[in-house]
């Protein structure tokens, strides 16, 4: 008989010692953790930008003449080297005709002036002639040579003005309007001025950066405008459209003035950016974002898990024995709801996510990751 109350007393004891572990396990909260990780977090700025033309042309009459006609269709594309205007070219090659004449009588002259001193050189080793008349025959040669020279010199001349008659495009690129009607006199200092020839497949885009953002550019070790192969990205920018989208093609900047203008306190950035369906086009205003600077395998928690107090930010890391840690970090900036860390937390350490306010530092938790709640939430709805 007291076999049988021994036995009972022991399992009655048992029985009362889970209970109280149950009761003190319960009594710890339960919170979400996530771990640490890294990420590369993109720091961007922005800005007011202007888009214009990557090149644009004037286009004006070299030589002077009537207009006669015009072979292209205004605010169409146009090629390199395309015959865009004719002047009226009688002049100029008249201009031509008479050089080409002028040449061929001083080349008469030159072979005249050749062959006089042929002929007086081997009859003064003779002394037949004498050393005056090799002189005279010797220098007229040598006038002779130089008027041909001169004489090539004015048809090259002519030539090259009986080929601005036809006036040609510059470069690829759009053609504005013209600026002249046809039969008008062109060439002269008021008329000068055909068109405007626009390149569009790239354009530039110029905003303005302040004296705070190249100090903090040059801390980072960024040199605008400057091609740095040492690094994995280099500073481009995104622009906006009118309709508030962005567009698909990145620019790359290629500039930044070397000082500051006083008034303004801004220094100018240009990036160039591709244009090969010419959705953008010059004159416009946008709005430009730029890439900074990227922090490279940044430690980044989730912004909901830090808390702010008078002392600082800090978070509640839960350390492999179960004990929390309030921790004071020191913060860096901000992307997608993720803040990066710059000192306090290392990578894969344990950071509380949801229930922290059941929290005080130094007390045990039980963590739970947001994975495993998740499979808990799922198994309650199948049933």
């Amino acid at each position: 008989m007291e076999k049988k109350y021994c036995v009972l007393g022991f399992i009655i004891s048992t029985i009362l010692s889970l209970s109280s572990c149950k009761q003190k396990v319960a009594e710890y909260p339960i919170v979400e953790v996530e771990s640490v990780s890294t990420d590369d977090i993109e720091i961007y700025g922005r800005y007011v930008g202007l888009i214009r033309a990557s090149r644009n042309v004037e286009i004006h009459a070299r030589v002077e003449g009537f207009l006669e006609k015009m072979t292209f269709s205004e605010g169409k594309k146009v090629e390199e080297n395309e015959p865009l205007f004719y002047i009226n070219n009688a002049t100029y090659k008249a201009k031509v005709e008479k050089a080409k004449a002028q040449l061929k009588k001083e080349e008469a002259q030159q072979a005249k002036a050749q062959r006089d001193v042929e002929r007086l050189r081997p009859l003064y080793e003779q002394n037949a002639a004498s050393q005056l008349d090799l002189d005279n025959a010797e220098a007229a040669l040598n006038m002779a040579n130089a008027n041909v020279a001169m004489s090539k010199a004015d048809l090259d001349q002519a030539n090259l003005e009986l080929s601005y008659t036809v006036v040609r495009s510059p470069l690829s690129g759009y053609i504005s309007e013209r600026y002249v009607d046809i039969g008008t006199l062109v060439g002269n200092s008021k008329s000068s001025l055909l068109a405007t020839v626009v390149k569009r497949d790239t354009v530039l885009v110029d905003f303005k950066m302040t004296a705070l953002d190249y100090l903090k550019s040059q801390q980072r070790n960024v040199h605008l405008g400057e091609l740095d192969t040492t690094r994995s990205w280099q500073p481009t920018i995104n622009i906006t459209l009118a309709d508030n989208s962005v567009y698909n093609e990145k620019g790359v900047v290629d500039f930044a003035a070397p000082q500051v203008d006083p008034k303004t306190g801004t220094f100018g950035v240009r990036a160039d950016m591709p244009n090969p369906n010419q959705e953008l086009l010059p004159g416009q205003f946008t709005q430009v974002k730029l890439l900074l600077d990227v922090h490279e395998d940044a430690i980044v928690v989730p912004r909901k898990a830090i808390s702010i107090e008078k002392g600082g930010s800090f978070i509640f890391v839960i350390r492999p024995d179960s004990v929390v840690e309030k921790r004071y970090v020191e913060t860096g900036a901000e992307q997608n709801n993720k803040i990066v860390i710059v000192r306090g937390l290392l990578a894969n350490e344990s950071i509380v996510t949801e229930g922290y306010h059941k929290l005080t530092h130094g007390q045990r938790a039980i963590a739970v990751r947001k994975s495993e709640t998740d499979a808990v939430t799922l198994e309650e709805e199948d049933k």
